[in-house]
């Protein structure tokens, strides 16, 4: 299996083979469970307990810019070259739909900047998010980009 930079969506059974591909390759994996939420709260706290983040980003704090500052900054500090996030019970619940596109923006925006070299200081880092979301009735998941 091929880790590929970027934003990915993908069937909850590819998550396991990009697990063991990142470890075999000795990228660093992280695995973001929101338990099937995907609501402001739920999303920051699973950041918090699964992401590096720099600066910290206080318990109280739940302000989106300031998420994405922080895990831009977590990854970067990283110093590696290459990172993989996986989030495999992602999908919008109800009247948290917007919190979880806005969730969603900040991986694809985080994707971007983190490979660009003057973004950087000329050390970009190769992010590839997985999403498996689990479309429930009526709703529509997410599309790759």
């Amino acid at each position: 299996m091929v880790i590929d930079q970027g934003f990915h969506e993908v069937s909850a059974s590819d998550i396991t083979r990009i697990l063991d591909e990142a470890a075999r390759q000795g990228v660093p994996a992280f695995t973001l469970s929101t338990a099937g939420r995907t609501d402001q709260e739920a999303f920051f706290a699973a950041v918090r307990q699964t992401l590096p983040l720099d600066p910290p980003l206080g318990a109280d704090r739940t302000v989106w810019d300031a998420l994405a500052d922080s895990l831009w900054g977590g990854l970067h500090a990283l110093n590696s070259p290459r990172a993989v996030i996986v989030w495999p019970d992602a999908q919008p619940v109800a009247g948290a739909q917007g919190e979880y596109w806005i969730a969603l923006d900040i991986l694809r925006d985080m994707v971007t900047t983190l490979a660009e070299a003057p973004y950087t200081g000329g050390r970009p880092t190769q992010v590839s998010v997985y999403i498996a979301p689990a479309p429930r009735g009526g709703e529509e998941a997410p599309t790759k980009g």
